[in-house]
């Protein structure tokens, strides 16, 4: 394997010149995608373009610390966040080949505090997130427990087991839960009695000489070169992403590119393990459903495709940080990307790198259809008026999300529930193409018998996925007297969390432990409203009165709160 990486024969005398020893005409087009973070002034990004075992382009865009004006190199440590999965699923490899552990092992061999549901829990369910255990993160997101706060992982496994049900009987559906990764973690420290950080500092950093790379399992920690988080303020200027958490397995790793570029090259000729191969075998194999149907998911990789090329890949966020790595194996071909700035977009960007290096007929075709449409129906077809059209609220029926498209600056924008913001381009009279969004998404709308100008209801169209329908919905308006009947306290025995919804100037919000501002709720549907991260759905009981509400994301389906008696004083 060559692990060779060119390093710039230049003096480094600004913040963030070119790591490479020679300039490819490529890398100008680059760097003009990530100009806007090119400054003294912003967070960043640093990027890896690997080919042939080698890094042929590696740049640092923006700063590391913007208190200290310290800037961002090739060297800088970042939070790779669910990128983290890859290595706890190769210690998972690792443990199986020593002996300790079997895939078709019941997760309650380990961790027998965990409940018993009437069905078995593999550790192959945790690996492929076939499990249905509820995703812990977004469990204590709707218990008011505010992601800046110091948790542990007994806190965490606490309101795992606290949970009376899970979304779906063991391999009967795919729903990513980072509950999986994170009981993975428990119970590799249960088998090795040593943390997870050290057991994969001994056995996966060490051996592929990974110098940056741990588990942040203490945040008190001090790490070298570590960049800084951050997110937008909505009044502009950024603010610090910081996270307390001591929670490792689902997320946890933090790394470089550059000791990723080890990680990359290591994925194709593996040298860990006493049978590599193997290892390298069992590592790309992806889960079965019990109907038989084939996932995309492997150990903590997706195995995909992009614009005809086979793609392994996976992405990160957390608390200021994004990542995403991407291999192409039939072409040798890799792209890293870290960036410490949380509402960065970066897979339309690195699509466009891909784009740039990897000139197959297909991705030129596609290139010459959406520029020839852009152009045709900024003249002819997409009028502001056209787009108005389109525009409006749009709820998928089995979930409750919602997505509301508007017009702005005569382009077509949709926000999501989960506030999300992607902005659109045409391709023909009907469809469109996100642009900014992490997967390959179209957009088709569908004309409504009703009514002559707006469209009854969009498909999203992921590539390899089931589509999913969204139907125009007509937005509701409610009085505060209306309201009045929503307002109590409400009580989640497994989250352990009480809702005090009040009406505040004229709508319904809601109050909870920890949270020292109200949250609105938006009306959506007959019962159902929204906040950014949760659909709320009212019960009632036989008498037509409000008795509890069902709240779920999309990592949890359903669960109850039920309305007490009374206020509380």
């Amino acid at each position: 394997m060559n692990t060779k990486m060119p390093i710039s024969s230049k003096s480094r005398p600004g913040p963030n010149l070119p790591d490479c020893s020679s300039r490819d005409p490529r890398t100008k087009l680059v760097d003009q995608m990530f100009s806007r973070w090119d400054k003294k002034d912003t967070p960043g990004c640093v990027i890896a373009i690997i080919k042939d075992g080698n890094i042929i382009y590696k740049r640092a865009y923006g700063m590391a610390d913007l208190e200290r004006d310290v800037a961002l190199t090739t060297k800088s440590v970042f939070e790779l966040g669910s990128m983290s999965k890859q290595f706890l699923a190769m210690c998972i490899l690792l443990l199986i080949e020593e002996g300790k552990i079997s895939l078709d092992d019941d997760i309650r061999k380990y961790i027998q505090e965990f409940p018993d549901y009437g069905y078995k829990i593999t550790i192959k369910n945790l690996i492929y997130h076939t499990s249905g255990i509820r995703d812990y993160y977004e469990l204590m997101s709707l218990a008011g427990m505010p992601v800046f706060n110091h948790y542990t992982a007994k806190q965490a496994l606490d309101i795992i087991v606290r949970q009376k049900d899970l979304n779906f009987n063991p391999g009967d559906e795919h729903l990513y839960s980072n509950s999986g990764y994170f009981l993975l973690g428990i119970i590799v420290k249960r088998i090795v009695g040593e943390l997870l950080g050290e057991y994969a500092q001994k056995n996966i950093f060490k051996p592929l000489n990974m110098d940056s790379t741990l588990y942040y399992d203490n945040f008190t920690r001090i790490v070298k070169n570590r960049a800084i988080g951050y997110f937008s303020k909505n009044d502009g200027g950024y603010g610090i992403g910081i996270s307390l958490f001591d929670i490792v397995g689902d997320g946890g790793v933090l790394s470089t590119v550059e000791d990723l570029f080890r990680w990359d090259q290591n994925l194709f000729k593996n040298k860990l393990g006493r049978d590599p191969m193997k290892i390298s075998q069992q590592y790309f194999t992806t889960g079965i459903l019990n109907n038989g149907k084939e996932l995309k998911y492997a150990f903590g990789l997706r195995i995909d495709t992009y614009k005809g090329f086979k793609l392994i890949t996976h992405g990160g966020g957390w608390c200021g940080y994004q990542s995403q790595i991407n291999h192409f194996p039939e072409h040798n071909f890799s792209i890293i990307y870290l960036s410490n700035l949380e509402d960065f977009e970066p897979m339309a960007l690195i699509n466009n790198i891909t784009d740039i290096y990897l000139k197959s007929p297909l991705i030129i075709e596609t290139q010459k259809a959406i520029s020839h449409t852009s152009t045709k129906s900024k003249i002819v077809k997409f009028s502001e008026t056209i787009l108005k059209e389109k525009a409006g609220t749009y709820r998928n029926p089995q979930t409750g999300q919602i997505w509301r498209l508007l017009v702005k600056n005569k382009k077509l924008e949709v926000k999501t529930s989960y506030s999300s913001i992607f902005q659109m381009i045409p391709i023909n009279n009907k469809e469109f193409q996100l642009l900014n969004a992490s997967e390959d998404m179209q957009v088709i709308f569908f004309k409504s018998n009703k009514s002559k100008n707006k469209p009854k209801r969009l498909q999203i169209k992921i590539e390899g996925e089931e589509p999913n329908f969204y139907e125009y919905v007509l937005p509701i308006s409610r009085s505060p007297l209306q309201l009045e009947e929503y307002t109590g306290n409400y009580y989640c025995n497994e989250l352990e969390s009480t809702y005090t919804i009040i009406i505040k100037n004229n709508k319904l919000v809601y109050l909870i432990k920890f949270l020292e501002e109200s949250i609105t709720l938006e009306p959506t549907f007959k019962d159902e409203f929204v906040d950014n991260d949760h659909v709320f759905r009212f019960t009632r009981n036989k008498n037509g009165l409000i008795s509890g509400f069902n709240a779920w994301t999309d990592r949890i389906k359903p669960i109850l709160f039920k309305k007490k008696l009374q206020l509380l004083n």
